[in-house]
């Protein structure tokens, strides 16, 4: 069974930065596509940043050039660098593993506020 945990979320100024942190159990990291996934009061869940197995690396247009994901395979963790944080980024966060045969896992989020 996989277990992806989030960490690193609270509550920042406007400019500020925070780093989210997943950190995967039962399985090997290495092997998954792993994507942030955040979801506003009232939006519907959007896809913020993904890295592939190999470390390619996209974001939504909303984030580009300010956030950076990032994977340690040896910690079998995942990262969400956030800078220049924004309070439209305010959301829950979510970690998602997505593995070789398309099987989906998430976590269990958590809440990044950005205060004006």
């Amino acid at each position: 069974q996989v277990q992806l945990v989030e960490s690193g979320g609270g509550l920042v100024q406007a400019g500020g930065s925070l780093r989210l942190s997943c950190a995967a159990s039962g399985s090997i990291l290495s092997r998954y596509v792993m994507n942030w996934y955040r979801q506003a009061p009232g939006k519907q869940r959007e896809l913020v940043a993904t890295i592939s197995s190999g470390g390619s690396t996209n974001y939504a247009d909303s984030v580009k050039g300010r956030f950076t994901i990032s994977r340690d395979n040896a910690k079998n963790t995942a990262y969400l660098q956030m800078n220049s944080l924004k309070p439209e980024d305010t959301a829950i966060y979510y970690c998602n593993g997505v593995s070789w045969n398309s099987i989906s896992y998430w976590g269990q989020g958590t809440q990044v506020t950005v205060s004006s």
